[in-house]
């Protein structure tokens, strides 16, 4: 491995490691459930996506590069969908936005 890729790698690993603390730390302290979901959908694309461009770049051309690549798809498609599933079904139950929370009480 050269040390332009391995240096990518790792910065891509760091990155992805940095966007999963911060989303996680956005679990954490996020007021309500719509943001919280958002917080989660980061880690979702922007961490797992770092993460497993990182771990392609050390793979090189292999099969283990081609599986990688499949858990990326497959994470690319399915985590937009269910984050948006999800917030409809909240949406649904009437789970209150934070601003609609402000909005109600603010009036009266």
């Amino acid at each position: 491995m050269s040390d332009i890729t391995f240096f990518a790698s790792w910065a891509c690993l760091v990155a992805g490691g940095v966007f999963c603390v911060t989303g996680a730390l956005g679990l954490v302290r996020m007021p309500d459930f719509y943001t919280r979901m958002h917080a989660a959908s980061v880690i979702e694309t922007l961490g797992a996506g770092l993460i497993l461009l990182g771990l392609l770049l050390q793979a090189g051309l292999t099969l283990i590069a081609v599986k990688l690549l499949m858990i990326g798809l497959l994470i690319f498609f399915t985590s937009p969908t269910a984050t948006h599933a999800l917030a409809k079904a909240a949406y649904a139950r009437g789970v209150v936005h934070l601003a609609q929370e402000e909005g109600s009480s603010s009036s009266q």
